[in-house]
């Protein structure tokens, strides 16, 4: 499902305009990002939770030529999947 896909969905179940669903979805997906990037965890009870791992430096290779290449450290997004969501797909 895409974006245009899930503001069709929830304007429907939610009887409201196509419009208010994105400005909806758009305002969640930014609370989310703002949350993550001040650290804080996001929970949705019965959905799922958003947070933030920190990942070490660590060195590679470059698959076509073989050379050892730096991989910095970085902050990457995770998501734990709570019970309700797993429960619905089981």
């Amino acid at each position: 499902m895409n974006k245009a896909e899930m503001i069709e969905v929830i304007a429907r179940q939610a009887e409201i305009s196509k419009s208010a669903a994105e400005r909806s979805i758009d305002a969640m997906v930014a609370a989310v990002k703002s949350s993550l990037k001040k650290g804080q965890e996001v929970n949705l009870v019965g959905f799922g939770s958003f947070y933030v791992v920190a990942r070490a430096a660590r060195s590679g290779r470059n698959p076509r030529t073989g050379e050892k290449v730096a991989i910095a450290a970085a902050r990457i997004p995770k998501f734990r999947p709570g019970k309700g969501l797993k429960d619905a797909l089981n």
